[in-house]
C-alpha cells in the first residue's frame, strides 16, 4: 500500500511527538516528586491534549495503535492508516 501523506500529517504527528516527550519527561520527575500538585496539573493538561490530537489524527488518517488501544471503523480500517514505514 503506497500512500502520499499530506503535511498536515507530519505536524500532527510530530505535535504528537513533542507531548510524548513532556509526558515521559513528567512521568519520570514524578516519579521522584509525587507531591508536586503543579506538575501533576501539568502532566494532567498534557494526558488530555495527547488525546485531543491523537483523536484528530486517527479521525482523518486512521487508528494509531492496536490491541484496544484505538477503536476501528467498519469495515476494518487498520489497512488504511499509513504503516510506520511510510511515515
Amino acid at each position: 500500500m503506497e500512500t502520499n501523506l499530506p503535511a498536515e500529517y507530519y505536524q500532527l504527528l510530530e505535535e504528537l511527538q513533542a507531548v510524548d516527550f513532556v509526558l515521559v519527561e513528567l512521568t519520570l520527575y514524578l516519579d521522584t516528586h509525587p507531591n508536586d500538585t503543579a506538575s501533576i496539573q501539568q502532566f494532567n493538561h498534557y494526558a488530555q491534549e495527547r488525546k485531543k490530537l491523537k483523536k484528530a489524527i486517527e479521525s482523518k488518517y486512521g487508528p494509531m495503535q492496536q490491541y484496544g488501544n484505538s477503536y476501528s471503523g467498519t469495515p476494518w480500517d487498520w489497512n488504511k492508516a499509513p504503516w510506520p514505514w511510510q511515515v
